[in-house]
């Protein structure tokens, strides 16, 4: 029997599969040349990311190091970013914040991040102000105002804001720019409030707005028109309603969010009632529109189940390319590249293994929650919150849940 140690080709080849369920274990063995030297192992160098693409740390010096940093990228690492802070404010910005569901959305960061942008153009020392509605102290959960880039918080509180009350809030913002008189004001070109606060503050300033903005510079700013075919480039307003990605959101430091309290609030006479929201049912609404889907892939079996749990959350459906291929499900109802890119606030994904075109139509969602049977698939790196078992089994968990809270709901 030669004492040479001969090379294992299967080895190789599951160190090169990184799908592979021993793949982690091979490439972490230490790797031995023919002579029986232990040698570097390429194949360790580096990590997985939460997209699937293979990341390099270009500091790790060896294997150690790698492995460290791959652990880190798979837990939440809290990073204390400088803090950034304004004590004596020569001007301010004013962002009106959307704050659907008591949070921050993508589109208010972008906002704020412009604000910001503003700021920095100028020689003087401004600060960003954030303007928050809400109809009590409760509805407001948003955490990170800091890390979002508010130098001053102005939170407005009561019933008279909550819901849809544009002529309460435009009150409000009236008395704000009388109080601080801010260089500008800056709104999210949104449906959730922000287009048409931005529009009637220009209305009742006796101003100009500009919106469809989503490209600003010291004196110039860009906006689309004609159905977005063409750009519209004007000097800089005042009044700014901003698209989404119009700048990048605050990510290099954090901000004081120091509260600024409003002196006094005028009275203001609502001619229009809130009646609340209108029922919607899930099924009709479009997926790149929807903002909870519950998303089904080749792990499903069930699918009676599956619909009725939908049903029960009151998400609208989704499917990966398998599940839509099979003809379990329509082809509008196709999430991906391939189908539909999403960007919902939070998006379940049952039984899917998380192929790259998948994983591309959902980059734009907050929240990923991920329900499967592999701990290892790209599906599980990429969300944000995984559970790992049968999607039958947890399903069931659920429908059971949501009923007995739904026992509880009635009897209170």
């Amino acid at each position: 029997m030669s004492n040479v140690i001969r090379r294992d080709p299967r080895a190789q080849w599951i160190a090169r599969n990184r799908l592979h369920p021993l793949h982690q274990a091979t490439v972490e063995t230490e790797v031995r040349g023919p002579s029986g030297l232990i040698r570097k192992n390429p194949h360790a160098v580096g990590f997985i990311g939460p997209n699937g693409i293979k990341r390099i740390d270009r500091l790790a010096g060896n294997a150690a190091h790698t492995t460290v940093r791959r652990s880190t990228s798979q837990e939440a690492v809290e990073v204390q970013l400088p803090l950034h802070t304004v004590e004596q404010a020569e001007f301010y910005v004013a962002v009106v914040v959307d704050l659907v569901g008591g949070r921050l959305t993508s589109h208010d960061k972008d906002v704020l991040g412009q604000g910001h942008q503003l700021v920095n153009a100028s020689a003087q020392n401004g600060a960003v102000v954030a303007v928050v509605f809400a109809g009590s102290d409760s509805d407001i959960k948003e955490q990170g105002f800091d890390l979002a880039g508010a130098d001053r918080l102005m939170v407005i509180t009561g019933k008279e804001y909550d819901g849809y009350s544009p002529e309460n809030k435009i009150a409000i913002l009236q008395s704000i720019d009388l109080a601080i008189s801010p260089r500008h004001w800056l709104f999210p070109d949104s449906q959730a409030g922000g287009h048409e606060l931005g529009i009637r503050l220009a209305a009742r300033l006796a101003e100009r707005a500009a919106t469809g903005v989503w490209k600003v510079s010291a004196d110039q700013i860009s906006c689309r028109g004609g159905g977005d075919l063409t750009d519209i480039s004007r000097p800089l307003t005042r009044i700014l309603v901003l698209a989404e990605e119009c700048a990048d959101p605050v990510d290099e430091f954090r901000c004081e969010a120091k509260l600024m309290p409003l002196e006094q609030a005028p009275e203001s006479i609502s001619r229009i009632q809130d009646l609340g929201p209108v029922s919607v049912d899930p099924s009709q609404i479009a997926l790149a529109e929807a903002e909870f889907i519950l998303s089904a892939g080749n792990g499903i079996r069930n699918w009676d189940q599956f619909h009725a749990v939908a049903t029960q959350l009151g998400a609208t459906e989704g499917a990966s390319r398998v599940a839509v291929d099979d003809g379990f499900m329509p082809r509008e109802r196709q999430v991906g590249a391939t189908g539909t890119w999403v960007s919902a606030r939070v998006y379940v994904a049952v039984g899917i293994s998380g192929a790259i075109q998948h994983l591309q139509g959902i980059g734009q969602c907050e929240k990923v929650i991920a329900i499967n049977i592999d701990a290892g698939c790209d599906m599980v790196k990429r969300a944000n919150l995984s559970v790992i078992g049968d999607s039958e089994e947890i399903l069931q968990a659920l429908s059971e849940k949501l009923n007995q809270q739904k026992v509880v709901d009635d009897v209170a």
